[in-house]
């Protein structure tokens, strides 16, 4: 679900202008109600509103009201999963909890000393919205119910939430408690990440067991797009939270699952519509199902630019019996768009950074060396840019390789001096054997004018 982002893919969004994948899609029409919401929970991207006047308005307060429940349930199993409290742990009903919840509020009557296990309390509170469980919970996690609601608070604020508060745990009206449609939508795509919230916030019945003051309580959730057999169930719906008060209208946060997309869906502030039949449409349920019809019919998943594509030849000089390599994207590029847009509707623009500066590219290459990068757009605004490394390996041709190896080693700083001293003892050698040389001849030449001298004399003696 929400946590499973494809280690495969960059899912590059947030670069994009708000609106900018959903304005080619058809767009929703006839809301009714107050303030709506469709995200797309992996990336963040926001599907509805669109950019344009009504985007604001999912950053305008509306009473938090039963949706505060969310934020309740989700403290709780927090604490849970950091090992700070047991589900199957046995909790009594306190005196403080029951007269805490006010007068006019919704219980399953868990009267004080009754005793009912942590993970009972929490269905009873959230499926079955019984104030005095929200309240007993928060008792049991934060040791009272004014602490509770400070981490409430606190977690929302670390969420992000900049337009939240929270004054109770059950959500009975109070001018200082409200919240928006984005903050919602933050609350619950956190929330969605326990599997234990999403277990108790996607069961439609459940069955809280016999008590020491009570028989098994059978509850049934509010969330209709649950209900197998109802109107206005929805296959793709896993989780939700309704509300309905006459200050807030009904509400409803909910999330779907289909094809790969995850949406959450925020309906505040819509209305019941009494048909002649007398029948009725709730359309806090209506609406959501209809903006998740939308979603999932005009959205998807797209991988625009795939690792596994060679994009460009690179020519490359010295290679054992190559004279180019495949360059293809370091990581591929997946992103939400409109199912209708066009493949050509991006445009790709490629540097290779040996041509860049004027260079040739010269082997050995290894499998994975960064040779260039590619930039994608559209609507001449830029997506990404992503590297171009190198398909394979290209070995340096070996005749080649003992050139450039020489060429290197005379090229250094050392060999310099080496070849000169050389050169130097080399000529002082030639110089030696030139004087040797020379003297050699020169005494050679005596020797053999003695010799000449000395026949002389002797035939010169034979004739006196």
């Amino acid at each position: 679900m929400i946590r499973r982002f494809g280690a495969l893919l960059l899912i590059i969004l947030m670069v994009l202008p708000s609106g900018f994948r959903a304005s080619a899609a058809v767009p929703f029409q006839n809301l009714a109600a107050e303030i709506a919401l469709l995200a797309e929970a992996d990336s963040g991207e926001v599907l509805y509103p669109p950019a344009g006047p009504r985007s604001g308005s999912i950053h305008n307060t509306h009473p938090a009201d039963g949706l505060v429940k969310i934020m309740m349930l989700l403290v709780a199993v927090t604490a849970v999963d950091n090992k700070e409290a047991d589900l199957n742990e046995i909790i009594e009903m306190t005196e403080t909890a029951w007269s805490a919840i006010g007068a006019g509020r919704t219980t399953m009557g868990i009267t004080p000393g009754e005793e009912m296990t942590l993970l009972d309390l929490m269905y009873c509170a959230y499926m079955g919205g019984a104030s005095e469980a929200c309240n007993m919970v928060a008792e049991r996690i934060a040791g009272s119910v004014e602490a509770y609601i400070d981490m409430m608070n606190e977690r929302a604020a670390e969420l992000g939430c900049e337009n939240t508060n929270f004054v109770n745990t059950h959500g009975q009206y109070n001018e200082n408690q409200y919240t928006t449609a984005y903050d919602l939508y933050l609350i619950f795509k956190e929330a969605m990440k326990y599997e234990l919230f999403t277990e108790i916030s996607g069961i439609y019945r459940y069955t809280i067991e016999e008590t020491n003051r009570s028989g098994p309580r059978n509850i049934v959730s509010s969330n209709s797009l649950l209900n197998q057999s109802g109107k206005y169930f929805f296959r793709y719906c896993l989780s939700g939270m309704t509300s309905a008060t006459y200050e807030g209208g009904y509400s409803l946060v909910s999330f779907a699952e289909s094809d790969g997309l995850s949406l959450i869906s925020v309906v505040l502030g819509s209305d019941v519509v009494i048909h002649e039949d007398e029948s009725t449409d709730i359309r806090s349920l209506t609406e959501s199902r209809r903006l998740f019809e939308w979603g999932f019919s005009q959205f998807g998943w797209r991988t625009i630019l795939s690792s596994s594509e060679l994009v460009e030849k690179v020519p490359i000089t010295h290679g054992a019996g190559a004279d180019f390599v495949n360059v293809r994207p370091e990581t591929s590029i997946t992103l939400l768009l409109d199912k209708d847009v066009p493949p050509e509707a991006f445009i790709r623009s490629i540097t290779i950074f040996s041509e860049a500066n004027n260079e040739p590219l010269v082997a050995p290459i290894n499998a994975g060396d960064v040779l260039g990068e590619l930039t994608l757009s559209r609507g001449g605004a830029e997506i990404a840019t992503v590297s171009l490394i190198a398909n394979t390996s290209i070995d340096l041709h070996s005749f080649q390789y003992i050139r450039m190896q020489v060429l290197e080693v005379l090229s250094s700083e050392i060999a310099r001096y080496i070849i000169i001293i050389l050169s130097s003892l080399l000529f002082i050698y030639i110089l030696l054997v030139v004087r040797y040389n020379i003297i050699r001849r020169k005494r050679f030449n005596r020797i053999r004018e003695a010799k000449r001298k000395l026949a002389d004399e002797r035939r010169q003696l034979k004739e006196d």
